[in-house]
């Protein structure tokens, strides 16, 4: 109980000081999630509402790899990223190994089958009848597309904190493609793996009660917009 109370100590000193270093791996941590999380979604819920609305040819093969990859151990998607941006792969000439722009594309990878999950979920859920409707009343794709997406804000909401979450949460995958740079790489999950490492358990249950309470404070306000009554 003493090493947790040294902890609590710990995270509280950290941010009533404004430790700069803490400050700066936390809003790395928050570019680089948030970046992930962003792509996921531009990508994602297109993708879950063409698997919603349209049959065709290998879409229940396409299903199966999404629901697939909700379970995907994040050190294979790192393998991955490392092979395709290692120096000898077909992206190596490009330098990003090593770098935030590949712990971002391990991130967005993670989140990706979450958000076209949730996407393709809540977009089936809509009735028939409103589809029909729209197609009645002369509504091309993107204003479809739009309308759908103010009838599933719900689900759309869900998959943003399921995809963040998956993303900020994320250790092994960052470790594999970022290398844990001080200054560069380190982010809170992988800083409180270092400092377990080296037995600074009040250092890393201080970066591990940050990455939780900046988590929950972005969840939050999701939830709080989720959870809006329409006017």
């Amino acid at each position: 109980m003493d090493l947790i109370w040294d902890g609590l100590r710990e995270a509280a000193r950290l941010l009533a000081q404004g430790d700069a270093e803490v400050i700066e791996i936390t809003l790395r941590t928050l570019a680089i999630s948030a970046s992930a999380t962003a792509l996921a979604l531009a990508l994602g819920v297109p993708f879950g509402a063409l698997l919603a609305l349209r049959r065709f040819p290998g879409r229940g093969l396409i299903v199966a790899a999404v629901n697939t990859g909700l379970g995907m151990p994040p050190v294979v998607v790192g393998l991955l990223i490392v092979l395709l941006l290692w120096r000898s792969g077909p992206f190596g000439s490009l330098n990003l190994i090593y770098t935030p722009y590949a712990m971002v594309a391990a991130q967005f990878l993670l989140a990706l089958p979450l958000v076209i999950g949730f996407s393709l979920t809540a977009i089936q859920a809509l009735p028939s009848k409103l589809l029909d409707q729209m197609r009645a009343l002369g509504a091309n794709r993107a204003q479809m597309l739009w309308l759908m997406m103010r009838e599933t804000r719900l689900g759309i909401l869900a998959a943003v904190m399921a995809g963040f979450g998956a993303a900020i949460s994320e250790v092994g995958a960052s470790m594999q493609v970022g290398g844990n740079l001080d200054g560069d790489t380190r982010v809170l999950t992988t800083a409180t793996v270092l400092e377990t490492s080296r037995g600074n358990f009040e250092v890393a249950i201080a970066l591990g009660l940050i990455l939780v309470m900046m988590a929950y404070l972005v969840n939050l306000a999701l939830t709080g917009v989720q959870q809006r009554r329409p006017v």
